[in-house]
């Protein structure tokens, strides 16, 4: 029986990714073969201890776990838009953790991040030298031995269960890069050019090639990789620039805000415990002047944290407080607490 939410944003990790439906028959996919879920351990970055905080801390709206299990069912992306500090880059996290996705692919993106980066890389210098080397001393000069699959042609093979992929910060891409992966995430698949070509020489056309994150191999058959279980995407940006339309209708869309009194002291006691009356007061403090500028969320976490762990005097803290909650972005006002 189907399970909705699969995601809940509550609950210990779990299986509920196995009772999603089978999805809509314009999002199906049939790629093989089909490969075991991968490793948690293997991929050490992904075990480092603030993504396993973030994961674990993450405090979810109701709308995110609405939005999340859409994005599920639909096997689309998920868009995540919203200031600095809203927690747009650990809502993946969670998710991957809650439903047991393995360890998250992460894109950080750039303006000069291309599509070809996202899919795989291809050293032609390090083939060249192995091709060099006597036959008795490398077994490597084939194509797939200077070939690594990126974050984005990771997810895109056919797991038997989706892995989660974190495209961050798109907003900061070139102009063409939204447009570019269009295709990819529509049809879930894409080729490898360099080992189209040579699989005439593989048996059987295949090629065991290296995965993002770790030195795990995997098949690649004739250079064509298509997904099975559509990968839990997430892409995250800060609202800087506005997406073509044919990009956002493939999109499910997620707009985080700043988090009221409530869902402040939520994500203050998942961090640092309950708060204490110094704590209130930062919290209070930062929502009074949250509408005259933008602050994240971190900064009252810094704040709250360094007024625990230190033994400063409470003139100081106040002053320390408010060197650390700045109003970001260009414009500085000048009223403190």
């Amino acid at each position: 029986m189907p399970l909705w939410p699969v995601y809940t944003g509550t609950e210990d990790p779990h299986d509920g990714i196995e009772r999603l439906p089978p999805p809509p028959p314009w999002r199906a996919f049939d790629g093989g073969p089909v490969l075991d879920p991968p490793d948690e351990a293997a991929d050490t970055a992904a075990l480092s201890p603030d993504r396993t905080h973030r994961a674990a801390t993450y405090q979810a709206t109701p709308q995110t776990v609405q939005l999340v299990n859409a994005a599920l069912y639909l096997r689309r992306p998920l868009l995540v838009t919203g200031p600095p500090g809203t927690g747009k880059s650990s809502l993946a996290y969670a998710v991957a953790r809650e439903l047991r996705l393995g360890p998250v692919l992460r894109w950080n993106i750039t303006s000069r991040s291309t599509l070809h980066d996202g899919l795989y890389q291809y050293d032609p210098l390090s083939r060249l030298y192995a091709a060099r080397q006597p036959a008795d001393r490398t077994g490597e000069a084939g194509i797939e031995h200077h070939l690594r699959l990126g974050p984005l042609g990771t997810a895109l093979l056919p797991y038997a269960r989706p892995r989660a992929l974190l495209i961050d910060e798109i907003d900061k891409s070139d102009l063409d890069l939204p447009n570019d992966l269009l295709n990819v995430l529509e049809e879930g698949q894409y080729e490898i050019p360099e080992l189209v070509r040579s699989a005439r020489h593989l048996p059987d056309g295949r090629a065991e090639v290296m995965i993002d994150g770790t030195d795990e191999r995997v098949p690649v058959v004739r250079g064509r990789v298509r997904c099975r279980s559509f990968p839990f995407v997430v892409l995250t940006s800060n609202g800087e620039r506005e997406f073509p339309p044919a990009f956002l209708r493939r999109c499910v869309t997620l707009r985080l805000r700043q988090p009221d009194d409530h869902h402040l002291a939520e994500i203050v006691r998942a961090h640092l415990g309950e708060p204490d009356a110094y704590a209130q007061s930062l919290i209070d403090r930062f929502l009074s002047r949250a509408g005259a500028g933008e602050l994240a969320t971190d900064q009252l976490l810094n704040a709250i944290y360094l007024a625990r762990s230190s033994e400063l005097a409470a003139d100081s803290l106040d002053e320390l407080a408010e060197q650390l909650m700045p109003y970001l972005g260009q414009a500085q006002h000048a009223d403190g607490f």
